[in-house]
C-alpha cells in the first residue's frame, strides 16, 4: 500500500511539474467590449489595465485554467465624460467594485482550433457562471524575444443586468447586451 502511495505521489508531483504558467504580453494583448446605444448604434471600449494567465499541462491547451482580471477604473470609450459616467455608482462604482474577475472552471475542446470555455465571471460584487467561445490561434516563437508565444481569441455575450450594472439605465437607451471581446497573446511565466 505504501508503495502505491508513493508512486501516486511521484506522478503527482512530476504531472505538477510539467504545467506551465502563461502570461499576457500587454502590448499585444486587448481586452475589448461592445454595447448598443439607442439600440442602432454601436459603442466600443477596452479595458488598460488587465491581466490573463493561463496553467496548462498540454500542448493543445484543453486542460488550461484561465484567469482574467482587469482594473475598472482603466475604461476606456476614447470620451473621457463617457468614461467618467460609467466609473460611477450608476454604472460600474469603481470605488466599491475596483476589478472584474474570471476564473475558468471548464475548457471543452471543440472541433480544430475551436474550445468553449466556462467559468465564473465576478463584476460588481455579483458572479454569475458563463460560457464563452476561445479560438487557440497557435503557438510561434517570438523571432524578437526567442520566446514562444501562444495566442487566442475570447468572445462571449453578457448581459449588464445580470450584474447589477446601470440597472437605472433602460435597454432602450445603453443595451443590455454586451458583447465581450478579447485577443489574449501570452508567454511563459518568468
Amino acid at each position: 500500500m505504501k508503495k502505491i502511495s508513493l508512486s501516486l505521489a511521484l506522478i503527482l508531483l512530476t504531472l505538477s511539474a510539467l504545467a506551465q504558467t502563461w502570461v499576457t504580453d500587454p502590448a499585444h494583448s486587448h481586452l475589448g467590449f461592445t454595447i448598443k446605444h439607442l439600440m442602432i448604434s454601436t459603442v466600443s471600449g477596452n479595458f488598460k489595465q488587465f491581466e490573463i494567465k493561463a496553467v496548462t499541462t498540454k500542448a493543445d491547451y484543453s486542460d488550461a485554467k484561465i484567469e482574467v482580471s482587469a482594473q475598472i477604473a482603466s475604461i476606456n470609450t476614447d470620451q473621457e465624460q463617457r468614461d467618467t459616467h460609467l466609473k460611477s455608482a450608476d454604472f460600474f462604482d469603481v470605488k466599491e467594485f475596483p476589478t472584474l474577475n474570471f476564473k475558468s472552471t471548464l475548457v471543452k475542446k471543440g472541433k480544430g482550433n475551436l474550445y468553449k470555455l466556462l467559468g465564473n465571471l465576478t463584476m460588481h460584487g455579483i458572479t454569475k457562471a458563463v460560457e464563452l467561445d476561445l479560438v487557440f490561434e497557435g503557438k510561434v516563437q517570438n523571432p524578437m524575444s526567442k520566446k514562444d508565444i501562444a495566442v487566442f481569441t475570447i468572445n462571449g455575450l453578457l448581459k449588464r443586468s445580470d450584474y447589477g450594472i446601470g440597472i437605472k439605465f433602460p435597454a432602450a437607451m445603453v443595451g443590455d447586451e454586451v458583447t465581450l471581446i478579447a485577443t489574449a497573446e501570452l508567454s511563459p511565466a518568468q
